[in-house]
């Protein structure tokens, strides 16, 4: 299957690389150098994926993520410049679902590209039987990747969807952080904290009537994380 990516990014040298070598992997990549021009693009195409850099002239990349955020929930793989711990963190509490800080190796991109697509699309690809999770005050959509609550029903980003669908399954059991880690990013855990941490507090704000005092994501401390068993 054939899919659609879209690259937002001024470095137009970097956009050409990345294009040609999704190519190999059958995967078509859309450029344009301006978060401006990302949402126009947005609007007339069909994407599967978001790259999408920090640092750009007018519009930049937490703003345009705003934008997107505002009506999909695509996923977003941030580029950000090395050592900007900030923007990484600022980055995953703000809606992205992964970043990769400049310059970084052209194999470990496809490889989280991939793997984003992956799970943004593997729901969709399901029979026409809808499942659904239903607890007290929520309702999970496995199909829609969607939830809903007092507030209405609303699409989740796919780390977030995942994240909060991993724990669910589960409820009641402790999960560790590594366990979390490496069911949601598919990958070897790397004491990497502070992306789970900007998933649960964004989680939190969407499904909680009070983040601060957690219905549904409790935290276990100095362990992880536990689903409510009461709901």
């Amino acid at each position: 299957m054939n899919f659609n990516i879209l690259v937002i990014d001024d470095n137009k040298e970097l956009c050409t690389l990345i294009k040609h070598s999704v190519a190999k992997e059958k995967i078509n990549a859309d450029c344009c150098h301006s978060g401006l021009d990302g949402l126009t693009l947005l609007e007339k195409n069909d994407y599967q994926l978001i790259l999408l850099d920090v640092m750009m002239p007018g519009m930049d990349g937490f703003q345009t993520m705003e934008k997107i955020r505002g009506s999909s929930g695509i996923p977003i793989l941030m580029l950000t410049s090395k050592n900007d711990n900030a923007s990484k963190i600022l980055g995953l509490r703000s809606g992205a679902d992964d970043y990769l800080t400049k310059p970084f190796d052209m194999e470990e991109l496809i490889a989280r590209v991939i793997s984003l697509i992956r799970r943004y699309t593997r729901f969709n690809l399901s029979g026409n039987t809808s499942q659904t999770l239903t607890y007290k005050g929520l309702i999970i959509d496995f199909d829609n990747r969607s939830v809903t609550t007092k507030n209405g029903t609303f699409e989740l980003p796919p780390k977030e969807f995942d994240l909060l669908l991993f724990c669910a399954k589960n409820q009641g059991k402790i999960l560790t952080k590594q366990q979390i880690y490496e069911e949601v990013w598919g990958e070897a855990y790397v004491y990497d904290n502070s992306n789970i941490m900007a998933i649960i507090s964004r989680l939190r704000k969407k499904i909680e009537s009070d983040s601060g005092i957690p219905l549904y994501i409790q935290t276990v401390k100095g362990i992880g994380y536990r689903f409510n068993k009461e709901v």
